[in-house]
């Protein structure tokens, strides 16, 4: 293990005495989808919405030279794209970024965040977006970049690697490209790779951030978590006054260590890197679910609510936020916005054990559900609950279901005791005879009978 700190303590460090040259102002783009994987999803494919982090500046010698400058006019439609999508308010970024590119055809940076939105969206006019944008500036890096991965959220590992692999050998010196085909090695389990690459990316540019956090990343997703820690420290802290953090504000470095706090129980810990970055990266959705999370558990829906409404925004499908909102409305008592939220979950994977556990707390504990009685709401709890049981991962922590289904069964248990001590005993008929009366045409018992008439005498 030391022998592997060391060696990583010299690729990471080595941007302290090296340096690196950088514009003096960056230029404000959206950051491409994709990139980060979640916890319990350490080595699959990147789920939609989480990002891949991206700078619009050169990443190595001679990349970003004479650009073409975007016109005044396509300049101030652009802006305002940027300042919808920062709102959340992607369906018009979309019309303003189209309408940027139109009026000016060289806005390169108006079609790559073009594609940002559109992945988003989950529209697959993404792939041509990009590919507009790196076709009028062939170096364009984060276009180059946001295509490979978009590629990679699609499942297609392969076409990623050879497509970069391709721009690699196009472009030589450019860090991104490296760091970018680092991740995808990573993403298919070539974690040697995915480190040998990253490494060659700071060779090229020691300063850059992007391939420092696919080290800490690749670490984490081969569950190698001290060496995980120890890039994310290089990132986010530094070791002393030589060697100062590369990137304190870095919005992945903090979520990536959010989730492994997250895992080693230390609650406070993971929530203030959570909280940081979110406020750092207001469109990081996988950090706002974590955050949202947290606040619920802890019963704190109200402040749990702006951060799902936000991920929703800018991933309108991402079915742990949906849980998560519906969660929050069962909290307020709006029972059946919950209900309608877990529906929609179930009716795109019903398969996730989270949401059957969630149906069982709604019908368990709510006043009322619409259209059910309240021993219909304590058979679907239950129901749910054994559902739940059923899909849960085996050997896991242990969790409260089966007290819930305890819980459900004496419900069950007062609500019959209820029922059966309301329904009153049914009166005898008017007309009805006495219960030990005989018949009325009935024979009198045989020691009462009257003696049988003698035969006439003849």
């Amino acid at each position: 293990m030391k022998s592997a700190l060391a060696i990583l303590a010299v690729a990471l460090l080595s941007a302290a005495s090296l340096g690196c040259e950088t514009t003096a102002e960056t230029p404000k783009v959206p950051l491409a989808g994709g990139g980060v994987v979640g916890a319990g999803d350490l080595s699959g494919t990147p789920k939609p919405g989480q990002q891949w982090t991206m700078q619009d500046v050169g990443s190595g010698a001679g990349i970003g030279q004479n650009r073409p400058k975007m016109s005044d006019a396509a300049a101030a439609i652009f802006q305002q794209g940027m300042q919808a999508f920062v709102g959340g308010d992607l369906a018009n970024a979309k019309k303003l970024f189209i309408q940027a590119g139109q009026t000016d055809p060289k806005a390169y940076q108006a079609f790559y965040s073009l594609a940002v939105v559109q992945e988003r969206l989950k529209d697959d006019g993404a792939l041509q977006s990009y590919r507009q944008a790196y076709t009028i500036v062939p170096d364009y890096e984060p276009a180059i970049v946001g295509y490979a991965m978009f590629k990679a959220r699609k499942g297609n590992l392969g076409e990623a690697d050879t497509f970069l692999t391709q721009k690699k050998n196009e472009l030589p010196k450019s860090a991104a490209v490296l760091a970018a085909l680092a991740e995808v090695k990573s993403l298919g389990k070539d974690s040697g790779s995915a480190q040998s690459l990253a490494g060659e990316a700071l060779k090229i540019n020691p300063d850059y951030k992007p391939a420092m956090v696919v080290i800490a990343r690749d670490y984490y997703r081969s569950r190698k978590i001290d060496l995980a820690l120890y890039a994310l420290q290089a990132i986010l802290d530094g070791y002393d006054k030589d060697n100062v953090a590369r990137d304190k504000d870095n919005a992945e470095a903090l979520l990536i260590r959010g989730l492994i706090y997250k895992e080693q129980g230390k609650r406070a810990d993971a929530m203030d890197q959570f909280t940081k970055a979110v406020a750092r990266r207001p469109d990081l959705v996988e950090a706002r679910v974590q955050l949202a999370t947290f606040l619920l558990q802890s019963g704190s829906g109200d402040q749990a609510l702006p951060l799902v409404e936000g991920a929703l925004r800018f991933d309108s499908d991402n079915l742990s936020a949906h849980l998560l909102l519906g969660d929050c409305y069962r909290l307020q008592g709006k029972v059946a916005e919950a209900k309608q939220r877990f529906d929609y979950v179930v009716g795109k994977d019903a398969s996730l054990p989270q949401v059957h556990y969630n149906y069982g707390l709604l019908y368990l504990f709510a006043p009322s559900v619409p259209n059910m009685t309240p021993m219909q709401q304590v058979d679907a709890a239950t129901a749910s609950l054994k559902k739940y049981q059923d899909l849960r991962p085996k050997g896991g922590e242990g969790d409260d279901s089966d007290e819930l289904l305890n819980r459900a069964k004496l419900k069950r248990g007062e609500l019959e005791a209820a029922k059966a001590a309301a329904t009153p005993a049914a009166p005898p008929p008017k007309d009805a005879a006495p219960k030990d009366a005989a018949p009325k045409d009935a024979a009198p018992p045989a020691d009462k009978a009257a003696p049988a008439k003698a035969p006439d005498a003849k």
